[in-house]
């Protein structure tokens, strides 16, 4: 199956890159290569970019589909929060910039087989490294009550999560429940009608749930954002893509430390920690898809982009 990558908010992300010819760039998310055409075509011979990815299928399809690059090119199976492990194994010392796009790329959402789509019958899997032994009909057919009721409230936002996996419990006891066609059977049975009548499908919260379960989601961007910011270089950017609320919260949360790090009492009248920022913001607010964009490519509705800048070394305070 080809990959059929639309890149969100492409434009957006280019432009905020700033990017230098000769740089090194990382796309931690590489995915369709999406993105990753675009910051290439930018660079130079001498530039150098690198994509990432722990989907095997995304590093093959990417690497042919960015072969004509006239850049450096490097593609790597591994998990984009590994990054200083990464770059060290490279004997690289810093980059000039990096865009993580979170979430499940269009291709595995495409790819009926890998399961994790809700409008798809397919064997219950959500693995983005199918390497992994741990799939989403582990979390299914193994989690306790509670394990399922905390997994699909936490990182679904599921007021119906205790319905929905005391559903589950009930008709596990008949036999394993191997597909998401089943899944989606038994989640629409726990949900009122009348609940499921307006809103997103009625699936979506708890497939997003599970998927963040299988992939370890949310604990590998929390780890990455300082490790990004800690390998760029002076006057480098980080871009990171968020598509709800629990991502982007992580990411404002992590940026908001890095632009404060003083960790002294709020009682106290002037800083003695001499902790100070050795990021800048590149913009207010999250830059959010346009109208076109939303039209061209639905699945952009609810994603963000923030932007923050390592400080050059005469912005660094003293």
């Amino acid at each position: 199956m080809d990959f059929k990558h639309v890149p969100v908010l492409y434009e957006e992300c280019l432009r905020n890159l700033a990017i230098d010819p000769d740089g090194i760039y990382v796309d931690g998310t590489l995915g369709g290569g999406g993105h990753a055409l675009g910051i290439g075509r930018g660079l130079s011979p001498s530039g150098l970019l690198i994509g990432i990815d722990r989907d095997k299928d995304a590093i093959e399809a990417a690497s042919a589909r960015l072969k004509n690059l006239k850049c450096r090119t490097l593609f790597i199976q591994d998990r984009y929060s590994n990054i200083k492990d990464i770059l060290s194994s490279e004997n690289i010392k810093g980059i000039n910039g990096a865009l993580l796009d979170i979430g499940v790329s269009s291709f595995q959402l495409d790819n009926s087989e890998r399961g994790f789509s809700y409008m798809n019958d397919a064997p219950l899997d959500m693995r983005m490294n199918r390497e992994d032994s741990f799939s989403a009909f582990h979390v299914i057919n193994k989690y306790s009550r509670q394990q399922l009721t905390d997994v699909i409230r936490k990182y679904g936002e599921e007021k119906w999560a205790s319905r929905i996996s005391d559903f589950i419990i009930k008709e596990r006891e008949k036999g394993e429940i191997k597909t998401t066609g089943e899944l989606v059977e038994i989640i629409k049975a726990a949900i009122p009608a009348s609940a499921r009548r307006n809103g997103p499908h009625p699936a979506k919260r708890t497939f997003q749930a599970i998927r963040i379960e299988v992939n370890g989601e949310l604990e590998e961007l929390k780890k990455a954002v300082d490790d990004f910011c800690d390998v760029l270089l002076p006057g480098g950017r980080l871009c990171i893509i968020t598509f709800h609320s629990l991502e982007d919260r992580i990411v404002k949360e992590a940026f908001s430390r890095r632009l404060n790090p003083c960790t002294c009492p709020k009682e106290f009248p002037v800083c003695v920690c001499g902790k100070t920022a050795d990021v800048k913001k590149v913009t207010g607010k999250p830059i959010t898809p346009g109208k076109k964009e939303l039209e061209e490519n639905p699945r952009a509705r609810s994603a963000k982009l923030r932007i923050i800048e390592k400080k050059r070394e005469k912005e660094v305070e003293k």
